[in-house]
């Protein structure tokens, strides 16, 4: 049977907001007149997470769980999920319930008019000044990287047409950026106005270093434009320093040795080491997702499904 939306929640120790969600999620979706389903990706839980997931399944017709056998990640639970929906239009959300499900009907209908690729903008952002400059840099990052110009792709509420989650589902990188992968293959993306709330329960599973490594994936996982600005620094820095020996060179001549300046060239150097260093770190970045990615280990393992023999 053709199925024409599939939502896809990634769930991680979520165990306080599954049950709040689902009761407004399911109204919505069901509401909608047309056959949907629901996917829960169960990303290694600790909690009860999986356990209300089981119930759900029961209890509410069209609702699939995907059970990771450990952590994989929110992008590669999306993934599986991808790989697994069947619906024409697909929908993203995360399990907070910070973007509310009640939006879903809206990005259906954006879908609808020809859209490939739907995105959101939070409005009245309730998150703390740190996560609101860190999306900042993401959303830089992923425009110059990506040549795009979307302005929130930290919002995980997001609505695809079928074919591009066919496209994404061909790509089998071991890291990656879903939002930004489906910009290389949209035609027509669009971006819309949603709400925002305070997390509902629990914590943001987002620290500072994941942050970071969101950055880096994106920088090093969608173009070499890393390396070449580094390239092109070399050769400035190369002509300066050529410039100041020839300088150095001609003082010598004039104004005789002098033991004056030392300290200044020690900063000058140590300079020149740093950005060395940083360089030696880019290309580094490289190598170890080209290490990652010649292993050919699997992306995440799913020990079972549940819903999915209907």
């Amino acid at each position: 049977m053709d199925i024409y939306l599939s939502v896809v929640i990634p769930v991680y120790n979520e165990e306080a907001n599954l049950e709040p969600l689902m009761e407004r999620l399911y109204p919505v979706v069901s509401g909608m007149g047309k056959s949907f389903e629901i996917i829960f990706t169960n990303d290694g839980s600790r909690d009860r997470s999986l356990e209300i997931l089981r119930g759900m399944v029961q209890t509410y017709p069209g609702v699939r769980v995907v059970e990771f056998n450990g952590n994989f990640g929110q992008h590669m639970a999306i993934l599986a999920a991808f790989e697994m929906s069947r619906g024409q239009v697909v929908v993203t959300l995360d399990a907070d319930l910070q973007n509310p499900p009640e939006e879903i009907p809206r990005l259906a209908a954006e879908i609808e008019k020809g859209y490939d690729v739907v995105g959101t903008i939070r409005q009245k952002r309730q998150d703390s000044f740190f996560r609101k400059f860190a999306s900042r840099i993401v959303n830089i990052t992923t425009n110059k990287m990506t040549g795009m110009r979307m302005h929130d792709y930290g919002c995980m509420l997001r609505a695809y047409h079928r074919n591009v989650i066919v496209n994404i589902n061909r790509c089998q990188e071991t890291t990656t950026f879903i939002p930004a992968l489906a910009q290389t293959f949209c035609s027509n993306p669009v971006e819309i106005e949603v709400a925002h709330s305070e997390r509902a329960a629990g914590e943001s599973k987002y620290s500072f270093y994941k942050l970071i490594r969101l950055n880096f994936d994106l920088m090093t996982g969608f173009s070499v434009v890393p390396l070449q600005l580094f390239a092109l620094f070399g050769i400035l820095t190369s002509v300066l320093s050529l410039a100041f020996a020839l300088f150095l060179l001609v003082r010598r001549f004039i104004v005789g040795a002098e033991v004056e300046g030392v300290f200044t060239l020690f900063a000058i150097l140590f300079f020149f080491i740093g950005i060395i260093i940083m360089g030696i770190g880019i290309v580094g970045e490289y190598v170890g997702r080209i290490y990652q990615e010649v292993r050919k280990r699997p992306r995440f393992v799913v020990r079972r499904t549940y819903g999915f023999d209907e």
